[in-house]
């Protein structure tokens, strides 16, 4: 991952801010949709972008189910959430992570919203295998704990990477990992002064396999790389918006 490449494209941005109101609710308004449609098709979610924005509008699509109608609006809740840790500059702690995962599946499968796991689980495709369920709580204390520690000498787009990748390793939640995993990646991004980086689902592929090798063979160069490249597109928006090349 090329850190310099991404710093010098942070310091292009900031020259730029604060960027005019108009430019931000833009922007944003972008990003959430975005952000929700790609995050939810690669989990699954049959809702196109343009019904996705529908969605967000309170109108119900014909022929879709209930609870791709509540992925949408749960997740445009948990960027919200995101937003407000954002402003916080909190560290990250296993009270955050929880209750983000609340709200993505609010209304889907409350009883699964506001704990980790109590059961083994198989990741559909993946040659990892997730810890025990009885491991789950000092796994997420170690990641949080680590976080803490030693992701501190980390460049702020290879900590939010790994903070994302070993979530997912861990897999603490029956349902949901994968948004909130995400959602965790761009909290971290944020507070760092990065843009928010879509994952587009058009890479699931690529993103699955990429996690897969950073869980079983402990290398995380092909997640970083990928990851690396979408943060490089992230910022492209903002250089449409300002007109700049």
């Amino acid at each position: 991952m090329n850190f310099a490449k991404l710093d010098e494209l942070k310091a292009k941005l900031d020259s730029y801010r604060p960027l005019p109101r108009e430019i931000v609710e833009n922007l944003h308004e972008d990003l959430v949709l975005r952000w929700t449609y790609n995050s939810n098709a690669i989990e699954g979610n049959t809702l196109t972008l343009k019904e996705t924005k529908v969605a967000l509008e309170g109108i119900t699509i014909g022929g879709k189910t209930m609870r791709e109608h509540f992925e949408a609006i749960n997740h445009r809740e948990a960027i919200f959430f995101v937003e407000d840790l954002i402003k916080k500059a909190e560290p990250l702690t296993q009270w955050q992570i929880k209750s983000l995962h609340q709200l993505i599946l609010k209304n889907i499968d409350d009883d699964n919203a506001d704990g980790y796991r109590s059961v083994n689980v198989v990741i559909s495709g993946a040659t990892h295998k997730p810890p025990d369920h009885v491991l789950v709580p000092d796994e997420m204390e170690h990641l949080v704990n680590w976080y803490a520690t030693d992701s501190t000498g980390l460049h702020p787009v290879e900590r939010a990477a790994r903070v994302h990748a070993d979530f997912v390793k861990i897999h603490p939640f029956i349902d949901g990992n994968g948004r909130t995993a995400r959602l965790l990646m761009n909290l971290e991004l944020v507070k760092a002064g990065f843009p928010a980086a879509v994952l587009p689902v058009e890479r699931r592929l690529e993103y699955y396999e990429a996690l897969d090798t950073a869980h079983v063979r402990g290398d995380y160069e092909p997640f970083l790389k990928m990851m690396g490249e979408i943060v490089t597109q992230s910022f492209e928006p903002y250089w449409f918006a300002l007109g700049v090349q």
